[in-house]
């Protein structure tokens, strides 16, 4: 099996040839979380790598990605650096490495420096009695706001990818599971639809409406109306593909 390899410019041989080994014994290792992708922190030297193995993709994917499209942990690396360079927040990109036969595209991992932050963005939605919340979710309101200008749409803006640390007073955010991105100009319609998988509750709706409409001096009424109605619309379309998954589990022999 052919074996890719990509490590950052700034690691020595020794710590190279470390990580490889882990890489090749990582179903082996301890630990671990996640279903359909796998996540395990394990440490070299003194520092904390969070590892990433992906799943291996269906049998048409097993071609795309060994032909023609780039993979999740090639891109997970790529759009990494690529937000670093641009000034966004997220965990040191370390390697990737990828498993392929001459036809089919098989294992890839992902590398990236544990990031050890004070909360996730999913807290928000879950306790409105975390310290400091609506300066927090305003915050987090003008960082969406930076990525828009930057040209970024994170497609998997969603509670668990963004981590917060506090900073003093202010607070710092890093994006996570970054394999799905757009780069280019976002219109209106688009910026505010990149909002609609962060929360069911109309309440922060509000907050991150009112926040965005100061960022980008646009009507309140013009941002929410739109933001409540693609979110109660991701809501019905992700439950009722939940509903069809459970009919179709019911039929399973």
């Amino acid at each position: 099996m052919k074996e890719v390899t990509v490590f950052s410019k700034d690691l020595d041989k020794v710590f190279n040839e470390d990580l490889t080994k882990i890489i090749h014994d990582f179903d082996a290792l301890e630990g671990g979380v996640g279903k359909r992708n796998i996540i395990k922190i394990i440490k070299i030297d003194t520092i904390n790598l969070n590892i990433k193995a992906f799943k291996i993709p269906n049998i048409v994917n097993q071609i795309v990605y060994n032909f023609f499209r780039k993979s999740k942990a090639q891109r997970s690396y790529e759009y990494a650096e690529k937000l670093l360079k641009m000034g966004i927040g997220t965990p040191k990109p370390i390697a990737f490495f990828e498993f392929k036969t001459p036809l089919l595209f098989k294992k890839s991992f992902y590398v990236s420096e544990q990031l050890e932050c004070d909360l996730t963005y999913r807290e928000l939605t879950t306790d409105f009695s975390i310290p400091d919340y609506d300066t927090i979710l305003r915050a987090f309101t003008r960082f969406t706001f930076t990525l828009h200008e930057k040209g970024i749409n994170f497609l998997d803006h969603s509670p668990g990818n963004t981590l917060i640390k506090k900073n003093g007073d202010t607070y710092d955010f890093y994006l996570v599971d970054l394999n799905r991105m757009n780069f280019g100009p976002l219109d209106f319609e688009t910026r505010i639809k990149n909002f609609t998988r962060l929360t069911i509750h109309k309440s922060m709706v509000e907050v991150m409406s009112d926040e965005y409409a100061k960022c980008t001096g646009e009507d309140y009424n013009k941002i929410f109306n739109l933001m409540w109605k693609e979110t109660e619309a991701f809501q019905e379309r992700y439950y009722r593909k939940k509903r069809l998954k459970q009919k179709l589990k019911f039929w399973k022999p």
